[in-house]
């Protein structure tokens, strides 16, 4: 049954539900049929609520949201509390995905000896980064400040995720590590799983509901991208409309509307290596919801 957590508006008699995401183009896209009442969710109504990706991880550590996108990484913590979603994933690929930058080019070696900016320790850039290079001093930074704090010199790195990856030569920066790429190399061509879609478990009965009209508003956007990128682009920091529609593009694709077996293999590939670096507490069992 549903739990007492999920208040009932009396203007509309419907349930309302809270949806985590991140503030970033790609997620915007993701929810706009959502967001501007596109879909029919009675007797459900979504309150998005839009707060960067270690917070959204933060948060859901304590099971505070509904549904919330969070880090692949950080569903490691929350396993008790939150089922994947099959749909809404966020995957880096062989030719793009978190990268780390530098005021000047360096040998990627060197990261281990110099400060990196990072936008959170929950994030799964974060733990690729880890897997890659090993220990290194980091300093955990806002996602969309990183690239100005390497400029100004208050870290010798950064690690960037969302828009970042495509705007960085705007501040002068060069790439040093690209974690998509690696990750490929290292796994036979399998994608880097970054930012996963989850429901609560306290929502019972109401999840396949829930999963359903969620992946009507990606399939949405997908069939009508350019109101969905107009939507997006109140969220696109820095990038105009193609750059957005670009970025878009390599985080909203066929493996958002489903993992697929390839999708499902890089999570417990990632999850697994993760364990045995001892970088996450226990083995995880991967469970999606139906």
């Amino acid at each position: 049954m549903p739990s007492p957590n999920q208040p009932i508006d009396p203007s509309t008699d419907q349930r309302v539900l809270t949806l985590g995401h991140s503030p970033d183009p790609d997620d915007a896209f993701m929810h706009w049929a959502l967001a501007t009442d596109q879909i029919d969710t009675s007797p459900l109504r979504y309150e998005h609520i839009l707060q960067d990706i270690q917070t959204l991880n933060e948060r859901a550590t304590r099971g505070e949201l509904d549904i919330t996108a969070i880090s692949v990484h950080a569903y490691a913590h929350v396993l008790d509390k939150y089922i994947i979603l099959p749909h809404g994933a966020s995957m880096g690929e062989a030719t793009y995905g978190p990268m780390v930058v530098a005021r000047e080019a360096m040998e990627p070696g060197r990261l281990r000896e110099v400060t990196i900016g990072i936008p959170g320790t929950m994030t799964s850039a974060y733990l690729a980064l880890r897997l890659a290079i090993g220990d290194f001093r980091h300093r955990v930074i806002a996602f969309d400040q990183i690239p100005a704090a390497v400029k100004r010199g208050d870290v010798d790195a950064g690690l960037l995720i969302h828009e970042g990856q495509l705007t960085y030569q705007n501040e002068g920066l060069v790439s040093v590590l690209e974690l998509g790429p690696w990750w490929s190399e290292q796994t036979g061509g399998l994608p880097l799983p970054l930012g996963a879609n989850t429901v609560h478990r306290r929502l019972g009965e109401l999840i396949p509901t829930v999963s359903r009209h969620l992946r009507t508003s990606i399939q949405m956007a997908l069939d009508n991208r350019q109101a969905a990128v107009a939507h997006a682009l109140q969220y696109a920091r820095d990038m105009g409309h193609d750059l957005a529609d670009e970025f878009v593009g390599m985080y909203v694709n066929r493996r958002t509307l489903d993992y697929g077996e390839e999708g499902r293999a890089a999570v417990r590939e990632f999850l697994d290596r993760a364990h045995r670096a001892g970088l996450i507490p226990a083995p995880v069992d991967l469970e999606f919801a139906g």
